[in-house]
Formats: structure tokens, sequence, C-alpha cells
């Protein structure tokens, strides 16, 4: 069966995925001062978050060009091209002009670009449902119908151990960073409809925030028997089992996988962080 499932670099991958011969994915850059850094399998997160803590400016991410979306729709098959929400990135709209210019020299090739209005994992249980969907035997548009049906139901929640990063790119101000910080007041993030950030709440210290979190997961979850529950973790392993043991001894989700976070996950998590999709 020919086809292929791209996404861009913010899709935390399990290492079974990396793997399949039909992902691939395309790399964001991120820049740090007058570093820049690749984020494709060269990625070092030890070092990056290094970096991190010691600049003063806030890290800032490049997207990919149309050129490397183009490319990367060459070949046999249809194509499924999954990206970070396009209200955080210009991933999106990369994508869409790179399958515009595809299109105009080859009009009859099935390019289907999905804005994930997430991040990380979950762009990542969207590529694991296309290629459900795809080994289903289901035409394009029964794939597309079905990618965007089953997006419309998808969650996103994280929750931050730190806020530099909202500090330096100026969502937050410093005297809010600074009482959260002395307060250890952890915020309780999630994704609208629409991949907006939201915050939906905050918590006195991390597993406070994780455990209320995991309440917030049984209260708006539905059909989880149904759904994967993916976790991502930025350099904690084992708070991202620690997460998952708050939400499984609450909601029996079928199954769930955990990956740690590549380079554009983690300057959104930073260090510590927990992102939830489900």
């Amino acid at each position: 069966m020919d086809y292929k499932i791209i996404g861009d670099s913010c899709t935390d991958l399990p290492d079974n995925m990396k793997e399949d011969p039909h992902i691939s994915l395309i790399p964001l850059s991120i820049h740090i001062e007058d570093h820049t850094i690749v984020d494709d399998e060269t990625f070092d997160q030890a070092d990056f978050l290094k970096r991190v803590r010691e600049s003063k400016e806030c890290p800032k991410s490049s997207c990919p060009s149309p050129e490397a979306y183009m490319e990367a729709y060459r070949g046999e098959g249809d194509v499924y091209a999954v990206t970070l929400s396009g209200n955080l990135s210009g991933s999106y709209n990369s994508a869409m002009l790179g399958r515009k210019l595809y299109l105009e020299e080859n009009p009859d090739k099935n390019i289907g670009v999905i804005d994930s209005c997430s991040a990380s994992v979950g762009q990542t249980l969207l590529v694991m449902k296309l290629q459900e969907l795809v080994k289903k035997g289901l035409s394009f548009a029964e794939v597309m119908e079905q990618i965007l049906a089953f997006r419309a139901g998808m969650k996103t929640k994280f929750v931050l151990e730190t806020l530099y990063t909202l500090r330096k790119n100026g969502r937050l101000n410093n005297l809010t960073a600074v009482i959260c910080s002395v307060l250890n007041i952890k915020p309780i993030m999630g994704g609208t409809k629409e991949g907006l950030i939201c915050k939906l709440g905050q918590a006195r210290g991390i597993n406070r925030a994780i455990a209320d979190m995991a309440k917030m997961i049984e209260e708006d979850v539905e059909d989880p028997e149904n759904r994967t529950l993916g976790i991502a973790h930025c350099n904690n392993y084992k708070r991202a089992l620690f997460t998952k043991d708050e939400i499984t001894k609450r909601v029996r989700f079928k199954n769930c996988i955990i990956v740690d976070t590549a380079g554009i996950s983690s300057l959104y998590a930073n260090d510590g962080g927990i992102i939830v999709a489900y």
C-alpha cells in the first residue's frame, strides 16, 4: 500500500513509529541568540535546555519552507500532512502553500493537510489515527472526513514546571512569573478548539497540578475505552509515569503511549513540562 504520512517536527513520535517507512518528519528550526538548532534526529535536548536557561533572550522558531513540504509530497500514493496548530506556527500555512504549488504540476495527486489544532503528542495521535484509517482501506475522502472528526473530539492539556519561557516571550509579566515561582504555583493549560492556548487552572506544586489536570480529564473525556492517552514529557520520564498513574486510576483508556519531547515541543513545554492529549 503506497501512502505517506508527514508531520512537522513538533510531532513527538515513539521509537517504533520513527522507523516506519511510511512516516517522515520535516524539521523546524530553533534560534537561541546567534545559535540555530535544527529539530531533527541531531537534536540534543540537554544542550538545548542548558542554552535556554543561560540565554537572556526567548528562543524563537522558524517553520519549514513550502519547498520542503513540496519535496516531501513527491512519490507514489496518497499523502497526509499533520502540522502544529496554525495559531501557534506558520507550519500549516507552509504545508498548504506547498500543496498548492505541487498540485499545479500534479493535479491528480491526493494531498491532505491537517491542522492539528494541537502540538506534540496531539499530533502523534493524529498520525496514529491516520495510519489506522489508511490500513482499513478507506478512500482518501473517507480518511480525510474521519480524521477531521477525530481531531474535533481530541483534547490537549499541559502542565508547566517553569514559567521562564512564557515570561521571556511576553506571555507573562515579570511580577507574575516571580510570584508563581516563589509560591510554587504551576499553571494548568489547555488547547482550544481553534488551537490556541488557554489557562484552565493552577495549583501549588507540580504533582498537585498534575492531579488536578487528571480530574479535569476525568470530567471531560468522551468514550475513553476507544481512545489512546498520549503523554509527552520534557526530560522527566518519572513525572510522565506519575501523570499516567494519576489519569488511568480515574479513567480507563484503550491504551497509553509516552514520548519524550523533541525540539519544538521542548521549546513549548520547557524542562519538566508534561503534555497530554486524548
